[in-house]
């Protein structure tokens, strides 16, 4: 054989033998399921989801998750919607609004992931004995006004008849709170983890109260897509609640080191003792629903907090927006 024969017989041989290889990869992508899911922002509050990915969970339902960050519920309903991404992970508030402005493809709550509000109180001075009347005469950032944060927090107010003699600023865009706060505006400041602890831990300030632990259970982020995507999925969608269902559970009971192990790949700038830190925190408000069902009475008082902020035209059927009927299957299935 010719030096040139060899030269071109060499890459031929070589890409024979890798087209079993490349097929069978195709073959292997063909029964992958792909869901698009938006997700309100990034945040450990949400760490099952991640787990769920992580451990390898999503994988083993035939699932491969494409995750996008909406920026804000309105935006991720407006995805759901416009068909850009199959499930809006965000409060229902966003799909009550949807529902209410009329609509021919219900926005489907199929399940629930945080059963309370993720965010903590930081005090500017240690406050060991801390009462919610002893914000009376007190300046709080909470977040943007008429957003279930800051209504939350409204509504504990009300609760402790308190709400006409505390300043919520409403000025300071979430993101930009913690920054503010620190520059010396407010007395107050809701964060959420790892942010409340890291800044307890450098000496900055003082967690004094949780915001979820004075507010009940209320349907905090969920899962939400089109029902026609439901019905054409329900495999699918029943594969998603599964692996974020079994996320919970290990989040519950596994080491907190051992989760926060699991999560650094999605929050690559923090520190697996900070996210610990950050679990224990959710661990101990009870943050996630660990049958992912939501139940009429929290969707109630979900209402009741955006009705007492005066930010509910009318009330909406819980029938006809949440459909537990997926979360319960997949949660009898596991026991």
């Amino acid at each position: 054989m010719s030096k040139l024969s060899r030269l071109i017989l060499l890459p031929l041989a070589a890409l024979f033998a890798l087209l079993p290889l490349s097929a069978c990869t195709e073959e292997q992508e063909d029964d992958v399921t792909l869901i698009r899911v938006n997700e309100v922002t990034h945040s450990v509050f949400y760490a099952p989801m991640y787990l769920a990915d992580s451990l390898g969970y999503f994988e083993e339902e035939n699932i491969r998750i494409e995750l996008t960050n909406g920026g804000g519920a309105d935006k991720v309903m407006a995805a759901v919607l416009s068909g850009d991404a199959d499930i809006g992970f965000c409060g229902p508030e966003a799909a009550i609004y949807v529902l209410l402005g009329g609509t021919t493809d219900v926005p489907t709550v199929f399940g629930q992931l945080t059963r309370r509000d993720g965010s903590f109180l930081v005090s500017r001075t240690d406050e060991p004995d801390f009462s919610w009347e002893d914000l009376a005469g007190k300046e709080v950032l909470a977040g943007r006004k008429g957003g279930v944060p800051a209504m939350t927090f409204e509504y504990i107010l009300k609760e402790h008849g308190i709400q006409d003699k505390v300043t919520l600023n409403y000025d300071v865009a979430f993101n930009l709170m913690t920054g503010a706060f620190e520059s010396g505006v407010a007395d107050y400041c809701t964060m959420f983890e790892p942010t409340a602890s890291e800044y307890e831990a450098a000496g900055k300030g003082y967690v004094v109260a949780a915001v979820g632990e004075a507010s009940g259970e209320v349907p905090y982020t969920a899962y939400i897509a089109k029902r026609s995507w439901l019905d054409e999925n329900t495999e699918a969608a029943e594969g998603f609640l599964r692996a974020v269902m079994r996320a919970i559970d290990f989040a519950e009971n596994e080491p907190a080191m051992t989760v926060a192990q699991y999560l650094l790949p999605h929050f690559p700038s923090t520190s697996q003792g900070s996210l610990a830190v950050s679990v224990e925190s959710y661990r101990s408000i009870s943050a996630w629903q660990p049958d992912m069902t939501l139940s009429e009475e929290s969707f109630d008082r979900l209402q009741d907090i955006i009705e007492s902020a005066g930010e509910l035209p009318e009330r909406a059927d819980h029938r006809a927006l949440v459909d537990n009927s997926l979360a319960r299957r997949v949660a009898a299935a596991l026991q």
